[in-house]
């Protein structure tokens, strides 16, 4: 028997309505609608468009019913740390700021004065991130804090459009820096100290929970019946991380896009004060699992590079960059993802060139050049970040397993497994998508457990293993890059 879903799975470039079908332990994942999400910049202020967003949902609901077909469950999946504030009647707050808008250092400076990292750490046990929801809370206005009666994430935000009850999921609520992942809960003394009002969030929820049905004027205008609104996993790093065909504990995994999230499942915390000086975080997976993990800027470097090329008429797809990088000369400069100047959008190549030009290096001249450079810095630091995975959890890797749209980078791939001496498993590319619908499978008793819903991902999904090679060339990379670190500090 099949059994379909309706997966709406938000990036920070695109967003899509994705049908899972699910029949005879293999999942089908096809592609309802695609569109693109695009930030509205208002002088300083960047912000997202959620209304345009949600105009795209429904025309995919609408294209969905059309399909004639059964739908058992739907739920959104998005990025962390952004929230939609509520006001009395329910209606939206807008605008809902982007985490890459400016007001973030105000916000850092606004907690800090009211509570140490240290002790925010030790709260939380989550990395620290400029743009936390809790940074981005202590820089909001009071005015609109003073009308706000609800506050949700992203994805959660579009579950409760979508019909379901006003409920913040736990790997979402994880990424807040406001969740204290001891008592699986809020930290009231957080909240406290920022001088939030407690109701202000609503109940922490675990993934796989029901929130109630497809709302109805919804259900009406596109047909679809009896559809179940879940709170599968509203965190897309915690989605794909359920997507991911490891077995055994010997294996950690990289979900690989605009970030890069490279981490292991635990079974409990990791809170003392060696994580707190690498900055490794503490999210919750499916099951109250903890995602042991840092976050690495990933394909953000490229993608920008790709941006500002286009705004001077340059237009390269990522294949083309790609295959340029592959033949550019190995090793002529390095950097450091992790670098502050590297976050914020803008001139990426121009940066890139400035800090090879500050440590002594010679500036990449060509595209290829650029993305060469970028793609060994990043197999580098995923090299280091694993290496300090292992030293703060005890476990020997084995194997990682790179999962998300940043897998199909084959180049990147091989570096990977270069850089880390152990073999790369690729795939699933969709494993955000696939992870949302398999846990609304779970909750909607079509699987009985994870553990099952990794069996159906092995089965039903193309995976390849990459091979390590050049080991000496890169433990040479590594002693230079290692060099390059301690030089900036």
């Amino acid at each position: 028997m099949k059994t379909h879903y309706l997966a709406c799975d938000l990036g920070a470039e695109s967003g899509r309505l994705m049908l899972g079908t699910l029949a005879e332990g293999r999942l089908e994942l096809t592609e309802i609608r695609r569109f693109p999400n695009v930030p509205v910049r208002d002088g300083d202020a960047l912000y997202w468009n959620l209304r345009a967003l949600l105009d795209e949902l429904a025309a995919g609901l609408d294209q969905a019913g059309a399909l004639g077909l059964p739908v058992a469950g739907i739920s959104t999946d998005s990025w962390g740390v952004d929230y939609v504030l509520y006001d009395a009647a329910g209606a939206m707050i807008e605008p809902t700021y982007h985490y890459r808008d400016g007001r973030t250092a105000r916000g850092v400076q606004a907690v800090q004065a009211r509570i140490s990292w240290p002790e925010l750490f030790e709260e939380t046990g989550l990395q620290f991130l400029p743009f936390n929801t809790i940074f981005q809370l202590g820089a909001e206005s009071p005015g609109r804090l003073a009308r706000a009666r609800r506050i949700l994430g992203v994805g959660d935000a579009f579950n409760h459009w979508l019909g379901g009850a006003a409920r913040y999921e736990e790997s979402l609520a994880s990424t807040t820096q406001l969740y204290n992942p001891r008592t699986r809960a809020w930290s009231p003394r957080l909240i406290e100290a920022l001088g939030l009002r407690a109701e202000l969030f609503p109940p922490i929820v675990p993934s796989g929970t029901r929130l109630g049905p497809l709302r109805a004027d919804l259900a009406r205008a596109s047909g679809l019946r009896g559809v179940e609104v879940v709170a599968s996993c509203s965190h897309d790093t915690g989605a794909a991380v359920a997507a991911v065909p490891g077995a055994g504990e010997d294996w950690a995994y990289l979900s690989s896009g605009t970030w890069s999230l490279m981490g292991v499942e635990l079974p409990a915390p990791v809170i003392h004060a060696a994580v707190r000086e690498a900055n490794f975080t503490n999210e919750i997976g499916y099951g109250g699992s903890v995602r042991f993990l840092k976050n690495i800027i990933g394909l953000w470097m490229v993608q920008e590079c790709r941006r500002a090329w286009a705004r001077q008429g340059q237009e390269y797809d990522y294949a083309t960059l790609t295959r340029l990088a592959a033949e550019a000369p190995p090793f002529a400069a390095l950097v450091n993802p992790a670098d502050p100047r590297f976050i914020p959008p803008g001139d990426m190549p121009g940066r890139i060139a400035e800090y090879c030009r500050q440590t002594g290096q010679p500036a990449p001249a060509t595209p290829g050049a650029v993305i060469r450079c970028v793609l060994e810095s990043l197999a580098l630091l995923y090299r280091r970040t694993l290496r300090q995975i292992e030293a703060l959890t005890g476990r020997r890797i084995a194997r990682l397993h790179i999962v998300g749209g940043g897998s199909q980078n084959h180049l990147l791939n091989q570096f990977t497994a270069n850089a880390l001496q152990i073999p790369v498993i690729t795939g699933p590319v969709e494993a955000t998508a696939a992870g949302n619908v398999l846990v609304q499978a779970i909750a909607l008793g079509q699987l009985p457990s994870l553990a099952a819903a990794r069996e159906v991902v092995r089965a039903s999904f193309p995976l390849t293993t990459v091979t390590p090679a050049d080991t000496a060339v890169w433990e040479a990379a590594d002693a230079r890059f290692a060099a390059l670190l301690a030089a900036s500090r």
